[in-house]
């Protein structure tokens, strides 16, 4: 599949401080990225980087077309949300939108801005001038703005900020479906939870590197290495699949290896002994978890 962005060898300092320390990856298009790691990581530096708003080290191409401080064209067909949305306190949200889009003529103008305001759902806010906006409300206009000239690339910085959960909900509906009509999106989320059920690809940051460049699913599967049983018993399970010599990965539940032998003795442990089975199960992949593991296995290579 062909790839739609391109950096190589990206490296950034502020000062003496250096944030990003050779950075090389690349986005398929049509794919949405996840771009994970915590505070400080180096993900908005790694997105300003990719817009030209910082200079920066290192080669930048989006469709092959190279992008810096000072050469901006590829940009043209790029939409993003960055931190927080840069609205005029006094216009309204309509017109905002209408102030960004593009077109032949007005009225092809106002077309694009009430489609966007039909799709986010905005309508009962789009006249309202933005300077009594909640912070969600600032949210879905900034979204809005990044994907309302049908953007073939879009970045967004923590774009489900302040959002309540229906709004969480029709926004990942609406990433999805954008990207089934071919666009793709570069999304940085502390809401691992959300992430999850979009993201094809994930990028971890940690500490200005990336330490890992994978699937979604290949990063899941690091997490679904175990079993869990419920009894109508735990406490009496648990003591006597430990006599077995049965390594359990849980304080107080059942969890243990997905290894069939290890199975097969519990079962036949648990049965033998007339301790009823309620339930069994192989844990699901966590995106948390599974982020978790990636980390401490980097830090145990620092040492």
């Amino acid at each position: 599949m062909e790839n739609i962005v391109k950096i190589e060898h990206l490296n950034k300092s502020f000062g003496r401080k250096k944030v990003l320390h050779d950075v090389s990856f690349e986005i398929k298009k049509g794919h949405i990225v996840g771009l994970i790691g915590a505070n400080g990581a180096g993900k908005t530096t790694i997105m300003k980087s990719i817009l030209g708003i910082i200079s920066f080290d290192g080669n930048i191409f989006i469709n092959k077309v190279e992008i810096s401080e000072v050469k901006h064209i590829a940009l043209k067909d790029v939409g993003a949300l960055i931190e927080y949305p840069g609205l005029y306190p006094f216009l309204t949200a309509r017109q905002q939108l209408m102030l960004y889009a593009t077109g032949k003529n007005k009225n092809e103008r106002k077309n694009k801005v009430t489609e966007i305001i039909n799709k986010f759902k905005i309508n009962s806010f789009a006249d309202r001038k933005t300077k009594n906006f909640s912070l969600g409300m600032k949210q879905k206009l900034g979204v809005a703005l990044a994907l309302l000239n049908h953007p073939s690339f879009v970045i967004l910085d923590e774009p489900m900020n302040g959002l309540d959960p229906q709004a969480t909900m029709q926004l990942r509906n609406l990433i999805i479906n954008e990207k089934n009509n071919g666009t793709t999106f570069l999304i940085s989320s502390h809401i691992l939870s959300e992430l999850q059920k979009v993201a094809d690809d994930v990028l971890i940051i940690d500490d200005g590197k990336l330490i890992k460049n994978t699937t979604m699913n290949s990063l899941l599967e690091l997490n679904q290495h175990l079993y869990s049983i419920n009894t109508e018993n735990d406490e009496r399970a648990r003591l006597l699949i430990k006599k077995e010599g049965i390594r359990l990965f849980d304080n107080s539940k059942i969890v243990f290896s997905k290894n069939e032998n290890e199975l097969n003795i519990i079962l036949k442990t648990l049965i033998k002994n007339k301790v009823k089975i309620l339930n069994i199960y192989q844990k699901t992949g966590d995106l948390e978890d599974s982020l978790v593991d990636v980390l401490k296995s980097e830090d145990k290579g620092k040492l």
